[in-house]
């Protein structure tokens, strides 16, 4: 393809690629939720989640998510806990920190009215220029580009440029913007960024990508994969938690009800990675013999694999066997699933058959949560 510089003499190829890229969108792009709406809340929401998480993740903690959180409001009156029992298990809790505190400022400081360009929304906690253009684009129909890893991939390849995404320097960078910024469609730009994107999702993966079936193989001048740098390689670790079962009896108006609790324990506010959140009780000895195993899981979070060994541990042997470091405190089982629990946690729980509901349904009813 040749180089995008001058614009008017550009203009037809730029018209033709468009036109085959949005007539593509319209017979592939996948049935979404949040492609059913222009509430720009909705799509807010959206982009946040789909951050460094994959899509059929997102798809069912976004439709729970909004059915609690329906409205700009109703977040911004949430309690953060209460918000991040819903985030449990898409990762990198700060972007529903950053969310929610966003929504309070939005609330509290512009009368609940969200910014409409990309340029007022950046001023937003937690927002960055992928995110605003997404919003403006999709919601508002501003003719901005949208960024991403997928669109990055993509205009590399048709440019024929040997390196991907942010790992070419500032420079490269730069170039993929300006480019991005040429080809947006400004009468569609919502549909042409969300299909470029999908494009790269769906057609032109990292690996072996399906340029016979790509509608821009004839504007490309790689056809095919392109170098890249490597990606870094994931570290591993292993580590051990105790799963602390003790069966309860609760009374109340008259009533005696069985019930079984778990032990937890709350990261320190402190901490780097998921502070505030909860957790099973470490283990001192990771190395757990097999007559005790009661289950081993694999979890990676960034760019750490964590091979956990998983140790049934009696109420009264805790202190042996865990290391003592955040609150910790006994959670029954039937409010377990609505707190705001590390992914690993809930994992955990949930293969053990241990939370009574369905994910969903747990989290999408809650209102209050309590801790004993």
């Amino acid at each position: 393809m040749a180089k995008m510089v001058k614009a008017e003499t550009e203009a037809p190829r730029i018209a033709r690629l468009r036109r085959q890229l949005l007539s593509w969108y319209g017979r592939n792009r996948r049935d979404l939720p949040w492609r059913q709406s222009n509430d720009p809340y909705a799509i807010w929401v959206s982009e946040i989640m789909l951050q460094q998480t994959r899509v059929a993740v997102v798809v069912e903690r976004y439709q729970a998510f909004l059915e609690r959180f329906p409205t700009l409001d109703s977040l911004a009156m949430a309690a953060e806990q209460e918000v991040l029992a819903l985030w449990s298990g898409l990762g990198y809790y700060r972007r529903a920190r950053m969310l929610h505190k966003a929504a309070q400022f939005v609330a509290g400081q512009l009368m609940g009215k969200m910014p409409v360009t990309a340029g007022e929304l950046k001023t937003l906690p937690g927002i960055g220029s992928y995110t605003a253009a997404a919003i403006a684009s999709i919601a508002h129909n501003e003719s901005v580009a949208v960024v991403d890893g997928n669109v990055e991939r993509v205009l590399c390849r048709l440019e024929g440029w040997e390196a991907g995404g942010r790992s070419g320097g500032t420079a490269l960078r730069r170039r993929i913007e300006s480019v991005a910024a040429q080809l947006v469609d400004p009468t569609r730009p919502g549909d042409f960024n969300q299909a470029l994107m999908e494009l790269g999702a769906m057609v032109c993966t990292p690996r072996n990508p399906q340029c016979l079936t790509c509608p821009l193989t004839s504007h490309c001048a790689t056809r095919g994969e392109h170098k890249t740098q490597p990606r870094p390689r994931m570290l591993s670790r292993e580590v051990g938690q105790a799963l602390v079962v003790r069966s309860s009896r609760e009374t109340g108006e008259g009533t005696e009800r069985d019930g079984s609790e778990v032990l937890l324990e709350q990261r320190s506010a402190a901490q780097t990675v998921m502070p505030g959140l909860w957790e099973l009780p470490a283990l001192l000895d990771p190395n757990v013999p097999a007559e005790d195993l009661r289950m081993t899981v694999r979890h990676a979070i960034m760019q750490v694999n964590y091979y956990v060994r998983i140790r049934s541990v009696l109420e009264e042997e805790v202190d042996r066997f865990t290391v003592a470091a955040g609150e910790r405190g006994w959670v029954r089982l039937d409010k377990a699933a609505g707190m705001a629990l590390t992914g690993l946690a809930r994992k955990v729980l949930t293969r053990a058959h241990l939370l009574p509901t369905a994910l969903a349904d747990a989290i999408a009813s809650q209102a209050g949560l309590d801790v004993v």
